[in-house]
């Protein structure tokens, strides 16, 4: 499976450099606000970002932050990068100084690349930043930007080179930079992009994800499953530097010369129902919580979501009564589907013309899936164990967790935390993850399957279940709701309601409604701090 792609393999030259070759430059790459961005336009940018990295001493496998929104800026900062054959290490932008001082140490970034918008934090945690020698600053315009955060006279930890980190206005460098450039020739298994993982529990980990994983998931899942074509328009409510929409609103259109909707603002119902009345895209990347807030949106019913040939869910489990609900409300497809930052992108999914709600679908052609037990050993359909994947999108590891690595990594294998079950027909479903999955009373429970039956309550907007653990060392299960109407009685109206659908051990003992559920720096609901109240 390795031997399709070419040893010599740049991402920013397979995905973005031969689309010029290909005589598609003046075709439309991003629409960005008012803006269309064509793909010679975004070649020539990421040629003079490469070349920044250059000026400044930035080498090849070295570590580049991208912290941008979504605005074309953070598409030359990635492919320039990669171009450099440097490493790009995406962000969050929105962290707070504490957590952003964690990925300037743990990745040893030689710079990073932030809006105006939001230096303040970046420039506080830059301070104590052992490695990091520049900040490049997107969108400053007419903003004073200090020379430097702090120099040896103050005593402060000086950047890799002995001064202070600089802060550099990075539109006036680009705008001076040429526009050629000559892509670093790197391998297919050199390292390409980090992702992260969730983070649930302690401090993300980077997952080392290589040139050839990325052209890997692409061909098979993006082109092959999905049949991404140069007329498709993406919109994305995962941001760039979330994995899922990097290929899905990134790669995967870049890949065929199609056209990415960008936008940095907060993802809202309201905002992707006026872009898609705007710019009539053909392809919606979703995810559950989201998909939420559509159908029960006051005027969902009023929305014309026609131009859609289908819509992906991924990121979280999509109950199917949220499915249901969709398609009632809009009568798009719905795909939903399970990709790992470990094997980078989707290998499990439901595809068009083949949709089996409450399922993930089946693998991706390309990629092996099973499930399996405590020891590896192949579970029979309808049992509940481990998910097992391989193929040529699996990472080399995880950055400096090398027990972590072990575990997870065996052989050609990827050995996930989620638990699935797959039906006689190879169709597979979630069950959740290892560490969420409930043993009350002796038997399994899958939160998944309680939450699905609380959302069909009308109170219901969104809902958790955890395992909690009681005076007398038991697991029980714990509901926590954000209710459309809350009122006296409603929790013990919710645990009746899951009793009568459900075996009564199902159940959850508590119900606490709330105004919000906690989230990961992925947007993923944070379990584990519900667990931990």
């Amino acid at each position: 499976m390795f031997d399709d792609l070419p040893e010599a393999l740049n991402l920013a030259d397979r995905f973005l450099d031969a689309r010029i070759r290909e005589g598609r430059g003046e075709r439309t790459a991003l629409i960005a606000g008012e803006r269309r961005v064509s793909y010679a336009e975004v070649h020539a940018a990421a040629n003079r970002f490469a070349n920044v990295l250059v000026e400044l001493g930035v080498e090849a496998e070295e570590r580049v932050i991208v912290a941008l929104p979504d605005i074309p800026g953070y598409v030359a900062a990635l492919f320039g990068t990669l171009k450099n054959g440097s490493v790009v290490v995406m962000v969050n932008p929105g962290l707070k100084p504490d957590n952003v001082a964690y990925f300037y140490d743990y990745t040893r970034a030689r710079v990073a690349v932030v809006h105006a918008d939001d230096l303040e934090a970046f420039s506080e945690a830059a301070l104590g930043a052992r490695d990091l020698d520049a900040l490049l600053v997107v969108g400053a315009g007419d903003r004073s930007l200090p020379a430097a955060l702090a120099g040896p006279a103050k005593g402060s930890v000086v950047g890799r080179r002995g001064g202070p980190v600089r802060v550099l206005d990075l539109d006036q460098r680009m705008a001076a930079a040429s526009a050629e450039f000559e892509n670093y020739p790197t391998h297919r298994d050199d390292g390409a992009i980090w992702l992260f993982s969730g983070g649930t529990t302690g401090q993300p980990k980077a997952v080392v994800q290589t040139h050839g994983s990325y052209a890997n998931t692409t061909a098979l899942y993006g082109q092959g499953v999905m049949g991404y074509t140069e007329k498709d328009i993406t919109l994305s409510v995962p941001k760039l530097y979330f994995g899922y929409g990097t290929g899905a609103n990134l790669l995967f259109p870049f890949s065929v010369g199609a056209t990415s909707i960008l936008f940095p603002d907060r993802c809202t119902a309201d905002r992707l129902f006026e872009l898609i009345r705007k710019h009539r895209p053909t392809l919606l990347i979703n995810v559950p919580t989201m998909i939420g807030h559509m159908v029960r949106h006051e005027r969902a019913a009023e929305q014309d979501l026609s131009c859609l040939r289908v819509a992906t869910s991924a990121g979280e489990a999509l109950p199917v009564e949220l499915y249901e609900r969709w398609k009632k409300a809009f009568g798009v497809e719905l795909c939903d589907g399970l990709g790992t930052a470990e094997m980078w992108h989707v290998f499990l999914t439901n595809r068009p013309g083949d949709v089996r709600p409450g399922t993930l679908g089946r693998a991706v052609p390309g990629f092996d899936v099973k499930v399996a037990d405590d020891e590896g050993r192949e579970c029979a359909p309808g049992e509940v164990g481990y998910l097992w994947v391989r193929g040529a999108s699996r990472a080399i590891q995880y950055w400096h967790s090398m027990p972590k690595t072990m575990r997870a990594f065996r052989g050609e294998w990827y050995v996930s935390e989620d638990m699935l079950h797959r039906d006689a027909d190879g169709y597979f479903i979630y069950c959740g993850r290892g560490d969420d999955m409930l043993k009350v009373g002796g038997k399994w429970l899958a939160p998944q399957e309680v939450e699905n039956c609380l959302l069909q309550h009308p109170a219901v907007k969104e809902c958790a279940v955890v395992g909690v653990v009681n005076d007398e060392g038991l697991t029980k299960p714990h509901a926590f709701v954000i209710a459309s109407e809350s009122r006296d009685g409603l929790d013990e109206e919710l645990k009746a309601f899951v009793r009568e659908r459900l075996e009564p051990y199902k159940a959850p003992r508590h119900v606490a409604i709330v105004d919000s559920l906690p989230r990961t720096h992925l947007g993923k609901i944070d379990r584990g701090k519900l667990r931990r109240g």
